[in-house]
């Protein structure tokens, strides 16, 4: 058994290895954001959103270090005083002496990274990139193993994603056959060209706007139709997180310590209930 400690710079580091910096968005804020380089770290906890009350287990459970998905402080931040959700998240984490890391964009363009997972979940095979971005791949498609309805498809993966109040919105005919897929885990209505280009029958991601799956619909009057699956933008990028923290764990025991792992369970979707109005049951 090891039996060293690893300190946040060596986390860092293997992190950085895994989700270059470099390969985020040019718009992104990734990597380090509270801790010391040199503090030791033993107890790793990973979640989509540097959320209060993510902040809050983390402190509470004797965390060293959260590793986040989305940024805490994407934009300038002028006062860090906690009279702002912002400053309270970063007040909680320093005087918690919990350090805080983010991996965005760059986990998402990363293989393995956030879509792989969620290719896994649809049970894709073949994958491949959807679209190029910034000169790094993002997105998946890939096949089924055979073909299903899109009902069954989307029970199916409804399955495989954490429970969140509204579950998935679906744009299609629910028994229409489909057999290729693509995905963009989070917002992703702004390639539903690479999908279709891809030869996707379906597109699952998440964050859809109204007016554009409604043209996405209409261009789709005189073509095959490409059907829509809003997942949800954390749960779609959930699924990542058990595979990144058994590798950051596996990581570190091949240098010689000992880090123990996990997955927050606390639900940062922002919805909390769903109101059905058209038969005006809460479901």
């Amino acid at each position: 058994m090891n039996n060293s400690t690893t300190t946040l710079a060596q986390v860092t580091r293997i992190l950085d290895g895994f989700y270059p910096p470099s390969t985020a968005q040019s718009w992104d804020a990734v990597g380090l954001v509270t801790g010391d380089p040199a503090q030791p770290i033993e107890r790793v906890l990973f979640a989509v959103d540097p959320a209060l009350d993510v902040i809050d287990e983390a402190v509470n459970g004797g965390y060293d270090l959260l590793v986040t998905h989305h940024p805490l402080l994407m934009r300038g931040v002028k006062s860090v005083a906690t009279t702002s959700g912002k400053g309270r998240a970063v007040t909680a984490l320093v005087v918690g002496d919990v350090a805080l890391y983010a991996a965005h964009t760059n986990a998402d363009v990363a293989t393995p990274g956030v879509n792989d997972a969620l290719a896994v979940a649809c049970g894709l095979r073949g994958v491949e990139p959807l679209v190029e971005t910034e000169g790094q791949p993002l997105g998946r498609v890939g096949d089924l193993e055979s073909p299903m309805t899109l009902r069954a498809f989307c029970e199916r993966l409804a399955s495989k994603l954490p429970p969140a109040p509204v579950g998935l919105r679906v744009s299609g005919d629910p028994d229409a056959e489909v057999a290729r897929v693509a995905v963009l885990g989070g917002a992703g209505d702004g390639e539903f060209g690479a999908a279709r280009a891809a030869g996707a029958d379906v597109y699952v991601t998440a964050d859809l706007r109204h007016h554009p799956a409604i043209e996405s619909r209409e261009e789709d009057a005189a073509e095959k139709p490409l059907f829509l699956v809003d997942a949800g933008h954390w749960a779609s990028e959930w699924l990542w997180l058990e595979h990144a923290s058994e590798r950051m764990r596996d990581a570190v025991a091949a240098e010689g310590a000992d880090l123990e792992v996990a997955v927050s369970r606390r639900r940062t979707d922002p919805w909390d209930f769903l109101v059905s109005t058209s038969e005006g049951e809460q479901q």
